[in-house]
């Protein structure tokens, strides 16, 4: 785990591709810092003219007619606020931008990493609070970048440069001016640990209340027909309140800081204005140095006000951090294969070898020694009760997860030695979780793949029995079908998800329950489809209906993990066993 210098250098890291830019901003900052200072300077030399007239530093330096002084400093009074606004034009855009490309380049970087891990992490895992990581405490970061390191380059500058000016004048005056500023610094790195335990429990207040929120959003249907909208509200209303109750701890110690900078910078003003009248007084400070010197005060000390805010930003920021990179840091369990000398047509033979696997909340095995070899260009259907291990059995062969023991191997390969993009880009998986994007119908339907010619798009559409359907809506194939596809019905969105995993051609089939959702009449369909689909690939279909695998080649009964019967459909039912038993029920001859 990270503390809080390692997670700013890791932040910072993120800058390589930016060094060019972030120099180029930095030096934006410096010289919008160099033209701000520079009008104070000025009204000293516009006093030092009015008092001394041929005989100031204007008349010294050979403009010697006072009126000539005077159109100097208005022409120089000019150029240095139009400089300073172009500077600062320059250097806030500068750093926006930059900010914006590293918010962009963390969060790319957290969802590409999760896109790794397996599913086995994502079960242990909340939707809003990943959505919070990613939106949210990346946000957050940009915030800081955003402002934070253009602040302190002028902070720095501001101090630097006035110091030397305050030593030039008088070094006396300076000593004392700039005393205040390393109590100011002390008092906030002192600040700085109960601000980041503050600040660790708002993001975590944060993410709490982002799940709830999310929670509510994706199950509007159940709650309401639950009668449970007031005890949503309510629970929210609690996590909303923690959130709230959390950000007041932080924002009481943050907000005490600032009027103690105050009062710092008071201090300083008056020892400048006591101590430099004195000396003015006494003819050792000249009138015009001794108003650069109450002016540059305000100009020493007051960005200090700043720091403050400046802290607070950056515990936010790392404690925004710390989850953002205890994210990307999530250890890969699922390593990806190298690219090796994988052949580049699959055939489609499948073999399960001995299989040991069982779920990390569970005890005992949801597969114990499953073994079977299916022949390339053979349908496979397979049936058992729930838990009996049939999903697992996919999930093992697209390296969704990996067994304890034994061996999936598709052409003789390993599936651990075929790179994941290969071994899944060759399979085509249909779902009982039907998952489709706020876009279009053709949108959806390329999902991951980069082009799909229009006959590819319609014979999808036929096999899978929603060519009718699609061509009936008002802009075809680029209609927008909203989040979830939830402008369709569910039988409409079911036929897509099968358009989809068909579309490609791939060379092994799969479909899980991917029937479940649609009616009679479609069933039906698609029975005659897949029927065609089997010829010159391997198909896996798990199904519920027995009457939706009957023309399999092989049909598979599983139970309590292992191979319970195997055979034809008609030989199954010769057997007058557990198959036997299913069909009868289903077909009401029992």
């Amino acid at each position: 785990m990270l503390n809080r210098s390692n997670r700013l250098k890791r932040l910072l890291s993120y800058r390589s591709r930016h060094k060019k830019a972030m120099l180029v901003a930095g030096l934006y900052s410096v010289a919008n810092k160099v033209f701000d200072v520079f009008p104070e300077i000025l009204i000293g030399v516009a006093i030092d003219v009015v008092v001394k007239k041929e005989q100031s530093f204007l008349g010294r330096i050979g403009i010697t007619d006072t009126y000539e002084q005077l159109t100097v400093l208005a022409i120089a009074t000019f150029l240095i606020w139009l400089l300073e606004s172009v500077t600062e034009y320059g250097a806030i855009v500068r750093w926006r931008n930059i900010a914006q490309e590293m918010q962009h380049q963390l969060r790319i970087h957290g969802v590409s990493h999760i896109q790794k891990l397996s599913l086995s992490w994502y079960e242990k895992q909340n939707s809003g609070r990943l959505l919070s990581i990613l939106n949210d405490d990346v946000n957050q970061i940009e915030r800081f970048l955003n402002n934070g390191l253009h602040d302190l380059i002028q902070m720095l500058v501001s101090s630097v440069l006035i110091g030397l000016v305050f030593f030039y004048l008088s070094p006396l005056v300076a000593v004392f001016a700039i005393l205040p500023i390393p109590i100011i610094i002390t008092g906030g790195f002192k600040l700085r640990g109960p601000l980041a335990g503050f600040y660790t429990e708002v993001r975590q207040k944060a993410a709490v209340l982002g799940e709830k929120l999310s929670g509510i959003i994706t199950g509007v249907v159940t709650i309401r027909a639950n009668v449970a909208e007031k005890a949503m509200v309510a629970d929210i209303e609690q996590a909303s309140d923690s959130y709230i109750m959390a950000n007041r701890k932080a924002i009481r110690m943050s907000s005490a800081f600032v009027p103690i900078i105050r009062m710092a910078v008071l201090a300083g003003f008056l020892v400048t204005l006591v101590l430099g009248g004195i000396k003015t007084l006494d003819g050792e400070i000249a009138a015009a140095a001794f108003t650069v010197l109450v002016f540059l005060t305000q100009r020493l000390l007051w960005p200090f006000t700043r720091f403050g805010d400046l802290l607070d930003l950056y515990e936010r920021s790392m404690a925004s951090a710390k989850r953002v990179f205890d994210l990307i840091e999530t250890p890969v369990d699922i390593k990806d294969a190298p690219v090796l000398d994988s052949p580049d047509i699959v055939k489609g033979k499948i073999s399960f070898d001995h299989l040991v696997f069982a779920y990390n909340d569970r005890t005992a095995p949801v597969l114990n020694g499953f073994s079977l070899s299916i022949e390339a260009g053979e349908f496979i259907g397979v049936v058992g009760a729930t838990g009996s291990g049939k999903s697992t059995l996919i999930r093992l062969l697209l390296r969704f997860y990996e067994a304890q023991s034994g061996t999936v191997s598709v052409d003789g390969i390993p599936v651990e030695n075929w790179p994941l993009d290969k071994l899944r880009g060759s399979i085509g998986y249909v779902g009982q979780d039907v998952f489709l994007m706020d876009a279009s119908i053709r949108d959806n339907l390329a999902l991951g793949k980069t082009s799909i010619a229009d006959e590819e798009l319609t014979h999808a559409l036929k096999v899978a029995d929603a060519k009718t359907f699609v061509d009936s809506l008002p802009k075809g194939r680029d209609t927008q079908i909203g989040e979830r596809g939830q402008m369709l019905s569910g039988g409409q969105r079911q036929r897509l998800t099968i358009a989809r995993g068909i579309l490609g051609n791939p060379p092994i089939l799969i479909f899980d329950e991917a029937t479940s959702a649609v009616d009679n009449e479609t069933e039906e369909a698609i029975q005659s489809s897949l029927i065609s689909l089997a010829k010159n690939r391997t198909m896996i279909v798990i199904a519920h209906r027995l009457s939706t695998i009957r023309h399999a080649d092989r049909i598979l009964v599983m139970d309590g993990g292992g191979v319970k019967e195997l055979g034809t459909h008609d030989h199954l039912l010769q057997q007058k066993g557990l198959y036997k038993r299913l069909w009868d029920l289903q077909t009401g001859e029992r």
